[in-house]
């Protein structure tokens, strides 16, 4: 079992930067595939990145390529999420997701979810 919980969101003005943090508990968090989702009022939730249990392999939404970078710290049971260029359409709560096998960008797959931080960004 592990419970996510995730910090950092917050309003910032187009072209700045945030990173969010998701801490996890559970003594297993080092083999879980971890993942970023956001959503956005009145759209369905959509996949950000994930990253692999030992950080070797990442995925990206071609939305974010390039300007946003996803990393684990498996010793401190901590995934982050590094976004710059922030663009107003980035405005959404972001969630952090986790599973036991590889990374996808399918939402349903994912096992455990955290309540979620809200990223605003203005125009």
């Amino acid at each position: 079992q592990v419970q996510l919980v995730e910090s950092g969101g917050g309003l910032v003005q187009a072209g700045g930067s945030l990173r969010l943090s998701c801490a996890a508990s559970g003594r297993t968090f080092s083999t879980y595939t971890m993942g970023w989702f956001r959503q956005a009022p009145g759209k369905e939730r959509e996949f950000v990145a994930a990253i692999s249990w030992g950080g070797t392999s990442t995925d990206y939404a071609e939305s974010v390529k390039g300007r946003f970078t996803i990393s684990r710290d498996n010793a401190k049971n901590m995934v982050y999420l590094q976004m710059s260029s922030l663009k107003p359409e980035d405005t959404a709560v972001y969630y952090c997701a986790g599973r036991v096998r590889g990374t996808t960008r399918n939402p349903t797959l994912y096992n455990y979810w955290g309540q979620g931080t809200q990223v605003t960004v203005s125009s």
